[in-house]
């Protein structure tokens, strides 16, 4: 990819201090050690996961055979088997192990689902293809009945034979997008995502077909918003100041932060989030930093540790005069998230992200990304972003 004439939005000093933490903290994520406490989940080929698949039914077998009351054994996913692992800050999952018996009327129909997935996971490995969450509900919508017990029985799986979902071929359906300065290579399909137009390329999920050519970015901005996204894609931000830009449209889905996650260890480039000034965009954030609880065994696969909160920060409301016409007063809900994510350890250890919230606290306000237009549409792009990435104003 050839360079071209750029803004450059960091000074020297700060650049090369921001480049070197990153690569420290880079690889601190390399050498990943699995913590004692903690299940290992293994990003595994086709062959290795129906070699699993296999043992797994050959000792189903055995059990009818010897006892008549056969069982599985995998690990809980309850919030009381989620660590949060410091030294990587990450969130995992624990070594507590829940069993789900064939024999119970109480979990017949548990049982039932997953081993239907599992037949379901066995199918599209044999064949190599994938399929979305939604068609896996579709083979069976009289066993399923909804879609969030389908959705359940295929974390389940995952986590019964130790791996991500990615590798048992089922994936979320497409909903991020990327755009900016890079090229990527899809099968036989080399595309560039700065010639995708306004919309960007829509964020595969078959990760496994993509393979990152390259890029002359000198970092990644995560989006919350398909609007600020839009405003940006629109202006061509990543032509004045090389980037590559990212938007899951909302919370993370598997495929963008997975994306995310081999971009920011690929090409080892500060990595930034760009959400609403709200705690449900602090929330965002945090699923993008250390893993969810919910996909806390695949956070490995997942986290970008060392991404860091940009804005809009609660102190950004006054130091950037948002108007009070355009801040929203807090709901008790507000209120409550926001607490609550002050009482998590990974916020008490990190000083400003908890002195930020504790204003939220106090001022009761918070404000969407759209509210920077209340000073002109390209204040955003103009003057916000450079402004913050210059002076190192990010959290």
């Amino acid at each position: 990819m050839a360079k071209k004439k750029v803004n450059k939005i960091y000074n020297l000093n700060a650049a090369k201090e921001l480049y070197n933490e990153y690569l420290e903290r880079g690889q601190e994520i390399k050498d990943f050690e699995q913590p004692i406490d903690t299940i290992k989940i293994e990003d595994l080929s086709r062959s290795n996961i129906l070699d699993r698949i296999y043992k797994l039914t050959d000792n189903i077998i055995q059990q009818i055979y010897n006892t008549g009351r056969p069982s599985i054994e995998l690990p809980s996913r309850s919030s009381s088997n989620i660590i949060w692992d410091e030294e990587n800050d990450l969130l995992l999952l624990g070594k507590q192990i829940m069993e789900k018996q064939f024999h119970s009327l109480t979990s017949v129909a548990d049982i039932t689902r997953l081993m239907r997935v599992l037949e379901v996971v066995t199918e599209l490995l044999n064949e190599d293809l994938h399929a979305t969450k939604r068609e896996v509900f579709y083979t069976d919508v009289n066993l399923f009945s909804e879609q969030k017990n389908s959705d359940k029985s295929i974390e389940d799986v995952s986590t019964m034979l130790y791996t991500s979902r990615n590798s048992t071929h089922i994936v979320a359906a497409p909903r991020g997008s990327c755009v900016g300065r890079l090229r990527i290579r899809d099968r036989t399909d080399i595309i560039d995502l700065e010639g995708q137009g306004s919309g960007g390329w829509t964020i595969s999920p078959f990760l496994d077909q993509i393979e990152i050519l390259e890029s002359d970015a000198e970092f990644i901005l995560v989006i919350e918003k398909n609007a600020a996204m839009m405003r940006l894609a629109e202006d061509r931000f990543w032509r004045k100041y090389p980037c590559i830009l990212l938007t899951a449209q909302g919370v993370g889905n598997v495929a963008t932060r997975m994306f995310l996650k081999r971009l920011n260890k690929e090409l080892n480039l500060p990595t930034f989030t760009l959400v609403d000034s709200d705690p449900y965009g602090h929330y965002i954030h945090s699923v993008y930093l250390r893993g969810s609880k919910r996909l806390s065994y695949e956070s490995p696969f997942l986290a970008t540790p060392n991404i860091k909160l940009l804005g809009v920060l609660t102190r950004d409301l006054d130091k950037y005069q948002i108007p009070k016409a355009a801040r929203i007063r807090m709901n008790k809900q507000d209120e409550k998230r926001t607490k609550d994510l002050l009482k998590e350890d990974f916020v008490k250890k990190n000083k400003a992200w908890e002195t930020d919230l504790q204003l939220a606290i106090k001022l009761r306000e918070k404000a969407e990304i759209q509210a920077f237009a209340s000073h002109g549409f390209k204040f955003l792009t103009d003057e916000y972003l450079p402004e913050k990435l210059t002076t190192g104003d990010w959290i």
